[in-house]
């Protein structure tokens, strides 16, 4: 079955960096877009970032400039390097693959101010 397990979420202060890590399996990870989502308390989940088999990318307006999505298809893994973070990206962060729209458990981010 599909499985999706995210890392490296954590708390850090506003300008500092995290990186997280998505390890997928039960499927052909590299014929599949996959992409990092967020909710913050009292919103809706919102697309973060998004990266398609062929390694195109497209990012939401909020994060551009700051965060780069990134793939290994020998791994399995899709890789969020965020930067310069500010305290309105606190938020559990999920990963998503589009075969069968699973997600992952979630890492919590947590940037103070």
């Amino acid at each position: 079955q599909v499985q999706l397990v995210e890392s490296g979420g954590g708390l850090v202060q506003a300008g500092g960096s995290l990186r997280l890590s998505c390890a997928a399996s039960g499927f052909t990870f590299r014929a599949y877009t996959m992409a990092w989502y967020r909710q913050a308390p009292g919103k809706q989940r919102e697309l973060v970032a998004v990266i398609s088999s062929g390694g195109s990318t497209n990012y939401a307006d909020s994060v551009k400039g700051r965060f780069t999505i990134s793939r290994d298809n020998a791994q399995n893994t899709v890789t969020l390097q965020m930067n310069n973070l500010k305290p309105e990206d606190t938020a559990v962060y999920y990963c998503n693959e589009r075969y069968r729209g699973s997600w992952g458990q979630g890492t919590q981010v947590t940037v103070s101010s």
